[in-house]
């Protein structure tokens, strides 16, 4: 018999073959139920939903290395000592209170005989009895790794989980404006000359009356306080949908005026959301630096429910003051306007003129808030409710309350904003083009760029400062370098 619990020279064949197959067992269910999502999101041609699903099962994979590494390194790790005074500091609870049996572990080992009772199999009492020799304490308990472990893995499934009924939830909203664009569609318009037809006064347009709030600092300042409450109800609204996709259509493709600006913005969130269900290295650091100051007296897990909430009133009221300045400056430019009125979109209207930005404070918002509600259902699960981790109530239910506010606010509000709003940049986004079509074009593009460098140096070469016989356009280079920027970002 070894310290901690019985190794498997001591264990029943038939235990270990029963583990054993309903491990295996979960693991081809769930590698199978991923494959045919993917087999199903090829054949309906979702390119970006077949990426974010390659990002989830990266996801996957990362979290298996993690557990293979605190795996193999537990009892290195555990083997670690240090002074008893320095374990005693940053104690997320004022007492220790040993535990050997979980909630959940209790549950799982009932169905085991002789379980009732037994260590966990990552215990192992060996090296606390190592470090107490040497009058010091374990850097960190085998047991405490365990716990380590299954909260890494609980807040990856909760943040992809969260984020795919986040965007569920955003695209079913988008398609409610499916009839706007059809609508849009079958309206006249000719970049050329049919919109020129009619004189519009810009006063009484829908979107300046229900936009424009006047001129002055008073004026701006009510431009914010509306933005903020604007977007609670009614973002986006029939007048809104209507001019700015005429102005994207007059800025990026006059050509053609019946462009279909609802499947081009679908296409365009359905590339971000595998930016967005990713986990990338400073929501890491972020994990890190909440664990190291999540000790008594402090409170931090309630504090924390603050800072999604925060992100999102300030990125839905940057949104909707987006649109309220388009409709500003048309408003103090023009009485009236031949034709349709149009907005011109413009990089200058996003925090540091990038628009790309918002979707990374989105991505955060998500995630802050995936791991606060993970953290929470991890402690009750884990320790139980009445834990010292929990808190009290009073910090409980605004905790919970905040969540599910954000979530929801997130789903039918920020999302929608963002998918449309953001296409009110000075470029345009590769989903512009089908998959197909963008694809050839790409390609196309690439060997241009790499033809003209050819002339380029041959030119060098012979010393001639003659031109080629054609010059490639400088609209081909601009295509490889967004779709490389987008690529990268």
């Amino acid at each position: 018999m070894a310290e901690g619990g019985t190794t498997l020279e001591y264990t029943p064949t038939w235990v270990v073959a029963v583990v054993c197959s309903v491990i295996v067992f979960i693991s081809l269910a769930v590698e199978r139920i991923l494959h045919f999502i993917g087999k199903y999101l090829k054949k309906k041609n979702q390119k970006p939903l077949f990426e974010a699903l390659q990002k989830i099962k990266a996801e996957l994979m990362l979290l298996g290395f993690i557990s293979l590494l605190l795996t193999v390194f537990q009892d290195r790790i555990a083997k670690i000592c240090i002074p008893k005074d320095l374990a005693n500091q940053w104690l997320p609870c004022q007492e220790k209170k040993e535990q050997t049996v979980t909630h959940i572990q209790t549950l799982f080992f009932s169905f085991l005989p002789h379980a009732t009772g037994r260590h966990l199999l990552a215990e192992a009492s060996g090296t606390a009895s190592y470090c107490t020799a040497k009058g010091k304490v374990p850097l960190l308990s085998t047991t405490a790794l365990h716990h380590l472990h299954i909260f890494i893995f609980v807040l990856a499934v909760v943040h992809v989980t969260f984020c795919a009924l986040t965007i569920l939830f955003g695209s079913t909203k988008i398609h409610q404006w499916k009839s706007w664009e059809d609508y849009a569609k079958n309206m006249e318009y000719d970049p050329e000359g049919v919109v020129r037809t009619k004189i519009t006064q810009v006063q009484e347009h829908d979107f300046i009356r229900n936009r424009f709030l006047g001129i002055g600092k008073n004026s701006e300042l009510l431009g914010w306080v509306y933005s903020f409450f604007k977007q609670f109800y009614g973002s986006v609204t029939k007048s809104d949908y209507i001019t700015l996709r005429l102005g994207f259509i007059m800025t990026h493709c006059r050509g053609n005026p019946k462009f279909n600006f609802h499947n081009y913005m679908m296409r365009a969130l359905e590339a971000d959301f595998k930016k967005v269900v990713g986990i990338s290295w400073y929501l890491w650091a972020f994990v890190v630096i909440f664990l190291l100051l999540n000790f008594v007296g402090w409170h931090t897990y309630f504090w924390i429910a603050f800072i999604p909430f925060i992100l999102l009133l300030a990125v839905g009221t940057k949104l909707e003051h987006i649109i309220t300045q388009l409709a500003q400056e048309v408003a103090e430019r023009h009485i009236a306007v031949e034709g349709e009125l149009v907005v011109q979109p413009s990089d200058n209207h996003f925090w540091f003129n990038r628009p790309r930005l918002i979707l990374r404070l989105i991505h955060i918002t998500l995630f802050q808030n995936s791991f606060e509600l993970a953290f929470f259902a991890w402690i009750w699960f884990q320790y139980g409710f009445k834990s010292c981790m929990m808190g009290q109530v009073r910090f409980i239910i605004p905790r919970l309350v905040i969540g599910v506010f954000v979530q929801f606010v997130c789903s039918y509000s920020t999302l929608p904003l963002y998918a449309f709003v953001t296409q009110m940049g000075s470029s345009y986004k590769k989903a512009i083009f089908e998959e197909h079509i963008r694809e050839g074009l790409v390609g196309w593009a690439r060997k241009a760029k790499k033809n003209t460098k050819g002339n380029a140096f041959k030119r060098s070469a012979n010393g001639s400062s003659q031109v080629g016989p054609k010059e490639e356009s400088p609209l081909v280079l601009e295509m490889v370098e967004a779709y490389g920027k987008e690529s990268a970002a």
